[in-house]
């Protein structure tokens, strides 16, 4: 009837301790109620108030106390206890949590493991097993259960590291109404047989430095790439677009010591030039002339017979050529000849 409408959760830890709770809100409004208890059997039932409650919102919404028997009879009352709400009876061996396994240990054979822990006192048959693990690089647990208390498992990577926990759950329905399990056992870490700290210590310094590597390599890399462009990009540059070359380093006298007074440099510069020319002309001409008075003594030495055959216009040209010869210029200098210019060069072709 309206009395067993309520729900309520039960659970007996490990056989030692009972908790009830239930929806307060949902099934007493706006009511905060008593709980009582008792595991005497018979008529004469000795009724315990609840000393711990378990609250929601303010209002009791269960209670934990001790497991003192197989057999549990509960009851809810109104605030004052004048009226009650629900009542029920019930084995506490069907609603077992058990506690977590104890000592639990790992033997590793190549590429297999088998877990195991210590055997419970009683009911060892209603108990399973469960192993869960994984690697750094799975999301998922995977599920491994056995009959307690010892689990093998194989194809293990000795190359990864793996995170392995356990826990014990209670055979349903055969030995428990609810499917009720224990929390897991501490998690461990494990590679290739050997207990670790954390699968990040064993991966982590090597990532690292791979890391590391790598991005200095890149860069390294980037820089190479980066040189060598330059270096084509500046041979380009100068092919399409030569350098101009500045003014200022071949003329520095003109802007230096005349600044920037091109008539005046000018002036000084061709004053330069004739006074070159003159140097050089004038170690020719005196060369010239000793050669002339050379041949004017030769030529008093000569026999009548040679004066005889000497021609009447030899002298003339013998002046003239020593004028030619006196006006012969330096090399690589120019001299008019018939209103144009002669270039000289150093083997005295003649330039028009």
């Amino acid at each position: 009837g309206g009395k067993d409408a309520i729900n309520i959760t039960i659970i007996n830890f490990n056989n030692e301790k009972m908790q009830i709770t239930w929806a307060a809100r949902e099934h007493f409004h706006n009511e905060n109620v008593s709980f009582l208890y008792t595991f005497s059997e018979g008529k004469h039932k000795v009724w315990k108030p609840c000393t711990t409650y378990l609250l929601h919102q303010d209002y009791n919404s269960g209670c934990l106390f001790k497991t003192e028997g197989p057999t549990l009879a509960i009851s809810i009352k109104n605030s004052n206890g004048s009226e009650q709400l629900f009542s029920k009876q019930l084995k506490v061996h069907f609603y077992i949590k058990p506690s977590p396994p104890e000592n639990v240990t790992f033997f590793w054979e190549e590429d297999t493991v088998t877990v195991s822990c210590n055997k419970p006192e009683r009911n060892a048959h209603c108990l399973r097993l469960e192993l869960q693990y994984k690697s750094k690089f799975d999301k998922e647990w995977q599920s491994r259960t056995a009959k307690c208390c010892s689990v093998r498992e194989q194809g293990f990577d000795p190359r990864k590291c793996y995170s392995f926990r356990v826990r014990l759950s209670r055979r349903a329905p055969q030995c428990n109404i609810a499917n009720y399990s224990s929390d897991w056992e501490a998690e461990t870490f494990w590679m290739n047989g050997t207990l670790l700290d954390s699968c990040d210590d064993g991966v982590t310094p090597q990532s690292e430095t791979e890391i590391v590597l790598s991005c200095s390599l890149a860069i390294l890399l980037m820089v190479l790439i980066v040189l060598i462009l330059l270096c084509k990009w500046q041979r380009v540059r100068m092919s399409v677009l030569p350098a101009i070359p500045d003014p200022k380093y071949p003329f520095a006298d003109l802007f230096n010591d005349h600044n920037g007074n091109l008539q005046e440099w000018l002036d000084k510069n061709d004053h330069m030039v004739l006074q070159t020319k003159l140097e050089y002309e004038e170690p020719e001409s005196i060369i010239e002339a000793e050669s002339q008075q050379e041949d004017g003594k030769n030529s008093e030495k000569l026999g009548p017979l040679e004066k005889i055959f000497s021609f009447p216009g030899a002298a003339e040209n013998n002046d003239k050529a020593a004028e030619i010869a006196c006006l012969i210029p330096a090399s690589n200098t120019t001299a008019p000849f018939a209103g144009f210019n002669i270039l000289m060069n150093d083997d005295m072709y003649v330039m028009l």
